[in-house]
């Protein structure tokens, strides 16, 4: 399969955090070919090794999407539910969800008391998670434990992978599977290449929830440098300035030189020049960020052991933790073939 039709595969698929083994099976299928050994850890991260002799890369791709568990099934068959990872409750509200029970999934809707019935002033705020609730049908709670719903039960947004305008494309969960395709689309590549260097490729889970699977991961592997992979936000769309983001989709990779204000990534400037430099020597567009909200997989893995060289190369992605996330097919190309080129002159810098 092509780049396009990995991505679609995987982002319409589903793995919430904690829930990774569907995005598992995809990933270690397509990169199967192009590595020496697979193996799964303790914490179910997928660990795919190509070796080599020079410097050793971890290439890391969080597997996992935010998503919601069952917490609750009232006496009339509703579902109360937690949210897992970082969701923005308005997003939630009257969205059509999966309901992952033990007998199928079963679909269902996020609902909540209708306007007609609110108070005056109840209108005027937006309606919380907590009184949400998600409504499959059933006419009672044993009919729900009987279709194998219960506590613990995960939950993720019904929406499909669809074509906008001038290349660009809507789904859910394209953070991370944007990253996880770019993974897979970058070691084809590698395996094209007489590279010298060990390559990690790793599919990690439950980042959404506290970056674990890297943490992990890192720790067992303690790779001479890390590149994660995923994606950040541009500042090219209503209701955000430049001030606040000048990236853009359409504009190419983008290499992080620090995340949430420095509280999380702080990226190596070796790690920084080595992406940079790489992308001029092939006339990759690239993209520089110095951002102060979310971090990713780099975090954990930077301060790993006695710290490893990091930094991420992202997709600039519109909307992100929603279901209707938007990024650009030739976004996710550019980032696949910068990793290539990187790992193939890697011996330069480390």
């Amino acid at each position: 399969m092509d780049v396009k039709e990995i991505l679609q595969e995987l982002a319409n698929a589903h793995g919430i955090s904690g829930h990774e083994q569907n995005i598992r099976q995809i990933m270690e299928r397509e990169i199967k070919p192009y590595v020496d050994k697979i193996r799964t850890d303790k914490m179910g991260n997928l660990i795919a090794t190509k070796k080599g002799t020079g410097p050793s890369i971890m290439l890391a791709a969080h597997m996992d999407e935010i998503g919601l568990m069952v917490k609750y099934i009232d006496d009339n068959g509703y579902l109360r539910f937690v949210k897992i990872g970082g969701w923005f409750d308005q997003t939630l509200h009257s969205q059509r969800v999966i309901v992952h029970a033990e007998n199928g999934p079963l679909h269902g809707v996020i609902g909540s008391k209708p306007p007609h019935v609110m108070k005056e002033e109840d209108k005027k705020n937006p309606v919380k998670a907590d009184d949400m609730f998600i409504d499959i049908g059933a006419k009672n709670k044993e009919e729900a434990e009987k279709l194998g719903v219960k506590v613990g039960t995960s939950i993720s947004p019904d929406r499909d992978f669809v074509p906008l305008l001038n290349g660009l494309y809507t789904c859910k969960a394209f953070d991370n599977r944007a990253g996880v395709a770019m993974l897979i689309e970058a070691m084809r590549q590698i395996s094209e290449m007489d590279i010298d260097a060990t390559i990690y490729a790793v599919g990690t889970v439950q980042e959404e929830v506290g970056l674990k699977g890297a943490r992990t991961s890192a720790f067992g592997l303690d790779p001479d440098v890390a590149i994660a992979t995923d994606v950040t936000i541009p500042g090219d769309h209503p209701g955000i300035e430049k001030k606040d983001s000048a990236l853009e989709i359409g504009k190419g990779p983008v290499i992080t030189v620090v995340d949430a204000g420095g509280r999380g990534l702080m990226a190596d400037q070796n790690v920084v020049r080595w992406l940079s430099e790489t992308a001029e020597e092939n006339e990759i567009p690239y993209q520089l960020d110095v951002g102060d909200g979310g971090t990713t997989d780099a975090t954990a893995i930077h301060l790993t052991k006695e710290g490893i060289p990091s930094s991420t190369i992202s997709v600039p992605a519109r909307y992100i933790h929603s279901p209707v996330e938007v990024i650009s097919i030739e976004d996710l190309k550019a980032c696949a073939t910068l990793i290539a080129k990187a790992a193939a002159n890697v011996s330069k810098y480390f």
